[in-house]
């Protein structure tokens, strides 16, 4: 009930997580975004802020200069226009070409020109003034002295005139200075590229009118950080277009902040929840293993008091002399010592099982021979082999290379192996052990082979986790084997600590039912020699260390 609740938590907690980096992640980008849209924010004030201050000054120039001239137009003194302006023409009003005065009807009263002998062209404009400039103006009802401007294109040429009405003895006077427009472009445009007022920044400026033909100043890319100004009142058909010296850079550096804030949010949102997803799973690992564990601890607790109950019962009836025969005597001293071993060779598992834990250093290594090592192991296992009436042939290849190895570690792996085959196979009464040179990966490849019912797909991975045995033979429904869970745990432990590995094949007959399985492992080749020949067991007869040198082929334990 405590682990139910446990995992109920951290599966409850998870979608929290989750939840929380969500908000977390989507107010960062908001706050992101708003950072973005308020520094592009401000320097698109200052850019507006400077091109409404380029294009306002010099709307103020030509103003000063028609303020001038407004001084010295006098409709009552029209002899005097031309005396009183033209001296000082030059320096006051620079842009302004000529002096007009007209009446009501349109009739040029005087007219004061800076452009000596270009006698046409004054011709020229005098008639454009009276003819298609007088009826833009839209003089009725407008108040008198009311400075205003027009500015259009007559023939596709641009033309600038300021003019205002003056009113003397009831009568009315258009008073209108003809600027250059030649003069403004080269003389009076060029100032507004000069440099930016404090705090602005480098800038590029251009001129453009309506249709965006450049009037003055280089090509502006439009982006985001370029403006565009219309001049208030004289100019007003053209715009003054103004962009920071670095608006391709400034947009990249936008672009870039964006997209590494973004990212690094994102990263940071993945990593929190892969390191909840992660301590979810660990604690579920965690929890699988402690339940694994505990029911290790139980089952070798099980395992010894199991043969040791028998041990003691049947030596206590021995020693009291309560045996009816001479043949109940030797089975109950075969019950004994097969007890006996089987305790042996738990209390062995157990204590390999730290150096499982302890790691690859545990292990001495030495050069060795393989084949000696599987003849050893699979010499240990003799009398329960023939006691259960199984047939134990070992095949060791005479052409069997020398490894690195622990051999002891190289034993205890093959005689797990055997007793594996011996508790989950009782129906196959052959095992083969079976160690040749695998020439493709150079190493040496040790194979189990019985002919028990195999073991599923599914679990020919898990079965070499620690603590997992699978109940009855291998996948099947049937009564539990007895075992403690670490046997096969501790032949891949000792094959991946000697640089090899470890795995489960399993055979199919024709009928698609399984016929037998391979445990196998491998380690590792010395390059540097090969052993003399493959060690086999003795005969049933002899003892369990007697072994016989070999050519080929096999030796069989009945």
């Amino acid at each position: 009930m405590s682990r139910a609740r446990d995992r109920l938590k951290s599966y409850l907690l998870l979608p929290w997580v989750v939840f929380a980096v969500g908000v977390l992640a989507y107010y960062t980008f908001r706050t992101t975004l708003q950072t973005d849209k308020l520094r592009q924010q401000s320097v698109l004030e200052a850019t507006l802020a400077l091109a409404t201050e380029k294009a306002s000054r010099l709307d103020r120039q030509i103003v000063d200069q028609d303020n001038v001239v407004f001084a010295v137009a006098d409709p009552t003194k029209l002899d005097e226009i031309g005396g009183r302006w033209l001296p000082t023409a030059k320096r006051e009003t620079p842009t302004i070409r000529g002096v007009l005065v007209l009446d009501e009807r349109g009739t040029v009263l005087a007219f004061a020109s800076r452009a000596s002998g270009a006698f046409a062209e004054e011709e020229s404009f005098r008639r454009l003034l009276t003819q298609r400039m007088l009826g833009d103006m839209e003089l009725a009802g407008q108040p008198t002295d009311q400075l205003r401007h027009l500015h259009r294109e007559y023939a596709e040429q641009s033309y600038l005139v300021s003019y205002w009405q003056r009113a003397h003895q009831g009568k009315r006077y258009v008073v209108v200075a003809w600027h250059d427009i030649g003069r403004i472009v080269r003389e009076s445009l060029p100032m507004l590229s000069s440099d930016a007022p404090q705090g602005t920044g480098p800038s590029r400026v251009n001129v453009v009118d309506e249709e965006g033909r450049i009037i003055h100043g280089p090509p502006l890319r439009t982006g985001e950080f370029t403006v565009g100004v219309r001049f208030p009142t004289t100019l007003y058909n053209w715009r003054v277009q103004v962009s920071p010296l670095a608006s391709e850079e400034l947009a990249s550096r936008v672009e870039n902040r964006r997209l590494l804030e973004i990212t690094m949010v994102s990263f940071s949102a993945i990593v929190i929840v892969a390191g909840a997803i992660a301590m979810v799973l660990v604690a579920e690992k965690e929890r699988r293993v402690s339940a694994l564990k505990s029911e290790f601890v139980a089952n070798v607790s099980h395992e010894l008091k199991t043969p040791l109950a028998l041990v003691r019962m049947f030596a206590e009836m021995l020693q009291s002399g309560r045996v009816a025969t001479e043949d109940k005597r030797k089975e109950y001293l075969e019950i004994i010592l097969r007890e006996s071993e089987r305790l042996s060779a738990l209390i062995e598992n157990v204590l390999d099982f730290a150096r499982l834990e302890r790691g690859r250093g545990s292990y001495e290594f030495t050069d060795g021979d393989v084949g000696d090592a599987i003849t050893r192991a699979a010499n240990v296992l003799r009398y329960r082999s023939e006691r259960e009436g199984v047939e134990l042939v070992v095949e060791v290849d005479p052409a069997l290379p020398r490894a690195r190895i622990d051999e002891r570690a190289i034993q205890l792996a093959v005689i797990n192996l055997v007793d594996n085959a011996l508790k989950y196979a009782p129906d196959g009464k052959r095992i083969v052990v079976r160690a040749k040179r695998d020439r493709a990966a150079e190493a040496v490849r040790v194979d189990v082979i019985d002919r028990g019912p195999g073991v599923p797909p599914e679990d020919r991975t898990r079965i070499f986790e620690r603590f997992v045995r699978l109940s009855g033979s291998r996948g099947g429904p049937s009564s539990p084997v007895r075992g403690s869970g670490i046997g096969l745990a501790l032949v891949k432990h000792i094959a991946e600590s000697h640089g090899g590995r470890a795995w489960v094949e399993s055979h199919t007959g024709t009928g698609g039912g399984a016929t037998g399985s391979t445990f196998s492992f491998s380690i590792p080749a010395d390059r540097s020699g090969v052993a003399s020949g493959g060690a086999a067991l003795g005969g049933s007869g002899g003892s369990p260390d007697e072994t016989a040198q070999l050519t080929g082929g096999s030796q069989t334990i009945s």
